[in-house]
């Protein structure tokens, strides 16, 4: 179990190349008590959603096309794509010097358990996700 505040807080750090490089900004931050946890970043054409159950353990991270600047349907799985599957499409085709490269830009952080271990590992994945987004989305 983690903390809400400290949730949202290394969410923050670790995904912050979002508003960086991407010009995502935070659109919604959510701190349920002691069992859910989301942050949204959203740009002109995207959002990404990090979410986390806190008792059932589990981390759901998420990009949504918008639709007219709204959010799509949930359950559009055209719209809303999960990293999970986005990493099947676009992580398989990128080349190891810029995955090693993208690595690099994320080797300050130190977790500190399980979760923010997870939590950096998406970061990662999500990075370079995006970096190829339109390449295989669009």
């Amino acid at each position: 179990m983690i903390d809400g505040n400290k949730y949202i807080e290394v969410v923050k750090i670790y995904f912050h190349f979002l508003i960086t490089e991407f010009g995502f900004k935070v659109s919604e931050e959510i701190n349920n008590g002691n069992f859910f946890y989301r942050l949204r970043y959203i740009n002109k054409i995207k959002a990404v959603t990090v979410s986390y159950e806190n008792i059932e353990n589990y981390l759901s991270i998420f990009i949504s096309i918008l639709q007219n600047g709204e959010l799509p349907d949930y359950d559009d799985k055209t719209k809303t794509l999960h990293l999970n599957k986005l990493n099947i499409q676009i992580l398989s085709s990128i080349d190891k010097s810029e995955v090693q490269l993208n690595n690099d830009c994320f080797a300050k952080f130190n977790p500190k358990n399980e979760l923010e271990r997870k939590l950096l590992k998406s970061a990662k994945e999500l990075r370079l996700c995006l970096k190829h987004f339109d390449e295989y989305i669009i």
